[in-house]
């Protein structure tokens, strides 16, 4: 019997053991299992906070999706417009530019009646002649020599066509009569003009009042002093300076 108990309690003690064992084998299971239980908790969180933040993209794309065809929408908009405008430009230049043809063309014609009448008024003389556009007539026509007062004889009816020609061209023509008084190369001495350039100024202006008091108007008047500075003739002889000592008028745009 003693031997018995003695198997038995070694029996028991082994077992004892194995369950020992076994159990610390299952809590060691156990904290694994929590281990992975928590793991997975945490896995799960953060697929949670991910799936938000995927959503929350996916909500700002389509807005920026949404932003970008509104732009697109107004883009197209105002390119149309931009176009449509350009065209209307277009239109509105070409428009002004025959507008402004017409005008030319009308002056021109104007200018040619306007050299008409004063060649009808001075008649063929040789000190006057049309050079391109303009109208020329030597100083000696209107002045004495260094002086910028006009000579009765030099006044004519040159103010009659003008003033004539004033009534006929439209009001919308924006012309102007304008004035350019011309010396030759030689200082001058013994006068009361300190330089050529003076001294043709002096006398466009004095074409200009003239007219004024026969009546036209100093809007449509411009008086320019040229100097020896735009000499027709280079020469150096007396003919030469004679032709450059002069009066032209032209009648040209505002």
């Amino acid at each position: 019997m003693q031997a018995s108990l003695a198997t038995a309690q070694s029996e028991r003690d082994k077992y004892k053991s194995s369950y020992e064992a076994a159990a610390t084998n299952a809590a060691t299971a156990q904290g694994k299992v929590n281990d992975l239980s928590g793991q997975l908790a945490g896995q799960k969180e953060i697929s949670g906070q991910a799936l938000t933040q995927v959503e929350t993209l996916n909500q700002q794309i389509a807005a920026l999706r949404q932003q970008l065809a509104a732009l697109s929408a107004a883009l197209d908009v105002s390119t149309k417009k931009g176009t449509e405008s350009q065209q209307r430009i277009s239109d509105l230049g070409q428009r002004l530019n025959v507008a402004l043809a017409q005008h030319v063309q009308e002056l021109s014609r104007y200018r040619s009646d306007f050299f008409g009448k004063l060649r009808e008024i001075l008649g063929n003389r040789p000190d006057m002649r049309i050079v391109g556009d303009r109208f020329v007539l030597q100083s000696e026509v209107f002045f004495d020599t260094g002086r910028a007062e006009l000579k009765p004889e030099g006044r004519v009816e040159l103010a009659n066509a003008i003033v004539g020609l004033e009534g006929q061209i439209p009001a919308d023509i924006p012309w102007v009569l304008r004035v350019d008084g011309h010396t030759d190369v030689r200082p001058i001495l013994f006068s009361q003009f300190r330089s050529n350039w003076d001294l043709s100024a002096a006398r466009a202006i004095s074409v200009v009042q003239y007219l004024i008091v026969k009546g036209v108007k100093p809007s449509r008047l411009v008086a320019a002093g040229f100097g020896e500075f735009q000499p027709i003739d280079p020469g150096v002889t007396e003919d030469a300076y004679r032709r450059n000592r002069r009066i032209e008028f032209k009648l040209t745009e505002r």
